[in-house]
This record gives C-alpha cells, structure tokens and sequence, in this order.
C-alpha cells in the first residue's frame, strides 16, 4: 500500500468521517481558511482513487467518493510501519519510548499491565 501524503491523509479522515461525499463536500469539512480551492481537492482525491484508497460512484459528470479502506486498515498499515522503522519491531522498545516520553500515565501503565495479564492466560 503506497504511503500517502500529510494532504492525502486529510482528505482521507474526512473520507472517513463522511464515508461517502462529493469534493465539494470535502473542502466544506475541511476547516482552512480560506478554503482550498476546488480543483486543488479534486486532484487530490483522483490520486487517492490511482492509489486505490478511494472509490466513487459517477452521476453523468459528478463523482460521488468513498474510503476504498477502512480507517482501521489504513492505521494498522501505517504502524507497521512506523514501528518496524522506529521501534524495530521491538514492544519494548516502543513502550520505553512511550514511558520516557512521559505518554503513558500510571493509569495507562495499570491498563496495560491488565491487557498483558488477560492476553497472557488465554
């Protein structure tokens, strides 16, 4: 799956939100002021649909978009990602970051000492 640009991923959170929109349904979410124009969304969202992210449904010459993939999809591809990249695939290397990076409170250590305690005697 092709990496997507900071516009992209815009683009696709409000794909996501909406599920299904027309672009100028799409620069109506976005909250830029002034608002992007028009031919700027479109283009973009015709690269998303190239990269197989995005799909539509196509009345005459109007186009009505929708996320070729789910949000969740989308987030499991990029961890991966990231923490292969960063993290070498390590958990603790990534819960050390989290935990020296002040990320997780005590509540969030309790949690996942729960989780690991659950997964641990299934």
């Amino acid at each position: 799956m092709e990496e997507l640009t900071k516009a992209e991923e815009r683009i696709m959170q409000v794909l996501w939100k909406l599920q299904k929109a027309f672009v100028k349904d799409i620069i109506d979410e976005l909250e830029d002021e002034p608002k992007p124009p028009y031919n700027t969304i479109s283009s973009i969202v015709r690269l998303l649909e190239k990269k197989g992210y995005v799909n539509y449904k196509a009345y005459g010459k109007t186009y009505e978009y929708f996320p070729a993939i789910t949000k969740d999809e989308y987030a499991k591809t990029t961890f991966s990602k990231l923490f292969a990249g960063y993290f070498n695939n390590s958990p603790t290397s990534l819960l050390s970051f989290m935990v020296k990076e002040e990320k997780l409170s005590e509540k969030d250590i309790e949690e996942i000492k729960k989780i690991i305690n659950q997964n641990s005697k299934s």
